[in-house]
């Protein structure tokens, strides 16, 4: 029984000998392909790989990537002692010789020396050929300019791989090119040349597609240093100037405050780098206004010579609806429509508004895009908020007229208030330049209201401001504008703060409109606070500054009075 059992374990051994044998002669010699190729596979790594850069509409450039180097140390391979690297590396890393020799003396298998090295200081280390010490390659994305323009470029985390701005709807552009050669190379890194390997690929990083904005960076330094100077002077909570040629939708300048610097992302705050003008609607106010006449106008409801009674105050729904300046002028009797606008007559407005049933003006309204998003190139749009018509009570639909019944973002504001300047047709804002076969598919372009009532309604605006006493008024230029000042909701939609919105938005020259400006400070303190004493100012500057760096023809002549 016992050589019966050992006959039965012999047979056993052999066997699995024998499938042994034949599994290594399959392996090694029929199968022996899919191996060398797996084996290929973990040595194989594909090159690193830049993304594109970024440039202003005049080649600044405003993004770009920046190779640094992190250097380490392996213990496995050290062939000099803590004190001799540290001798040698001490005074290149810019790191105390006692310093250094305590972290190579840690007992981890890689040790970190220094991180985010540049170029020259990593040529130094690599002519000192010392095996131990390994320096992996990686890219930084730099902001030249600093906090220039911020909210629109965005930043990017290559760590995490997290973007904002254009870093994120432009992240496909940027980024792309097949990732890189396919290289093999040894564990420590190194390339390993065969006939095949490119000696190009292997030694420079292949790069993604640059991308070109509308900004002007020369305009935006002029809108952010002056909404800087009204912060400031005003103490306000946040502002913003938005800078666009409503011709095409191009936006040449979209300055956000607070402010951050994208190089230093990681050590602000998320209020920093929120762009509230996408995300946050406010009650436009008396801005507000210019949409009502032009929808009204557009619906044939009023006309260039038609008249309101303006009472100066009026009864809606147990609510008493007064003008700012009731007080100076009780009432001002029947007015036309330069007075409504030079004298912001929240009266008129109301009946102008009444003139249009509820479905009528929130069809005029979606027309000029409020309650869905512009579609402009930038992450995080608010629809804004926009009750349906068949739930506006009466007292929505007179509000409406001057700016409370509605909740919008500045970037809606400037989109409808462009189409008015640009014969009637809304384009879609836009901070990327596209080839004219992007443009047809990313930019709409929606006809709002008919040339001739755009026209008349610009003339108007453009009478109501060189009539009046505001400060925007040029000599060279005519410019069509609107104030609005409009109190700030609390964040939990309860009632209303103490706090006031002030804004202004216009467009010059007023008979061939090449920029529109649109100015927002949110909660300015100290004396008095209107569109006019603190949007105004700013509104006032950039348009002085911005005619000169664009070169804008004047359209105002020596005894031209208006349009």
């Amino acid at each position: 029984m016992f050589s019966e059992r050992i006959l039965w374990l012999q047979v056993i051994f052999l066997s699995a000998i024998v499938l042994f044998v034949f599994y290594l002669i399959f392996v090694q010699v029929f199968d022996g392909k899919h191996y060398r190729d797996k084996a290929k596979k973990q040595r194989r790594a594909y090159s690193f790989v830049m993304r594109g850069n970024i440039y202003d509409r005049n080649g600044i450039k405003l993004v770009t990537d920046t190779v640094y180097y992190d250097i380490f140390a392996r213990r496995d391979d050290f062939v000099h002692t803590p004190e001799e690297l540290a001798e040698l590396l001490s005074p290149i890393l810019n790191i105390p010789y006692v310093s250094l020799v305590e972290k190579l003396k840690q007992k981890d298998p890689l040790i970190s020396l220094k991180k985010n090295v540049d170029r020259q200081t990593r040529d130094k280390i690599a002519k000192l050929n010392l095996r131990e010490i390994p320096m992996d390659k990686k890219s930084i994305r730099t902001y030249p300019q600093g906090s220039l323009a911020a909210h629109v470029l965005g930043y990017y985390n290559f760590d995490a791989d997290e973007a904002s701005g254009v870093e994120y709807t432009a992240k496909d552009k940027l980024e792309s090119v097949t990732k890189g050669s396919d290289l093999e190379i040894t564990p420590r890194g190194k390339v390993i040349y065969n006939i095949t390997t490119d000696p190009v690929s292997a030694t420079v990083a292949p790069k993604g597609k640059d991308v070109t904005l509308t900004i002007d960076a020369a305009v935006q330094h002029v809108c952010e240093k002056a909404l800087m100077k009204a912060i400031h002077k005003f103490n306000a909570y946040r502002g913003a100037v938005i800078v666009m040629n409503p011709r095409n939708g191009e936006i040449l300048a979209y300055a956000v405050y607070p402010n951050f610097d994208p190089n230093n992302f990681k050590t602000t705050s998320s209020f920093q780098r929120k762009n509230w003008t996408l995300t946050d609607v406010f009650p436009p106010g008396s801005t507000f206004k210019t949409i009502t006449v032009a929808s009204a106008m557009e619906l044939g409801k009023i006309n260039r010579n038609s008249k309101i009674e303006d009472t100066g105050k009026i009864k809606i729904a147990g609510w008493e609806i007064k003008n700012y300046d009731y007080a100076r002028r009780p009432n001002p009797g029947w007015i036309d429509l330069v007075y409504l606008f030079e004298h912001s007559s929240n009266v008129a407005s109301v009946k102008v508004a009444q003139t249009m049933n509820r479905e009528e003006f929130y069809g005029m309204l979606k027309k000029f895009g409020y309650g869905e998003k512009t579609g402009i190139d930038l992450p995080g749009e608010s629809v804004g908020i926009l009750k349906p018509a068949r739930k506006w009570d009466i007292s929505d639909h007179a509000t409406m007229g001057y700016g409370y019944g509605t909740s919008v973002t500045a970037i809606q504001m400037v989109s409808a208030v462009s189409a008015i300047a640009n014969d009637g047709v809304r384009v879609t804002p836009h901070v990327i330049k596209y080839s004219p076969e992007e443009e047809a598919i990313k930019i709409k372009r929606t006809q709002v209201m008919t040339p001739e009532h755009a026209k008349m309604l610009t003339q108007i605006l453009t009478e109501s401001v060189n009539r009046g006493k505001s400060i925007i008024k040029m000599e060279s230029y005519n410019i069509a504008a609107k104030t609005g000042t409009s109190i700030k909701p609390k964040d939990d939609g309860s009632g209303y703060t103490n706090k006031m919105y002030t804004s202004i938005v216009g467009y010059l020259p007023s008979s061939d409109p090449k920029v529109l400006i649109y100015v927002i400070v949110d909660s300015a303190q100290g004396g008095e606070i209107w569109g006019n004493t603190v949007a105004a100012p700013i509104f006032k500057e950039v348009s002085t500054q911005v005619t000169h760096i664009l070169n804008l023809q004047p359209d105002k002549f020596s005894g031209k009075k208006g349009q």
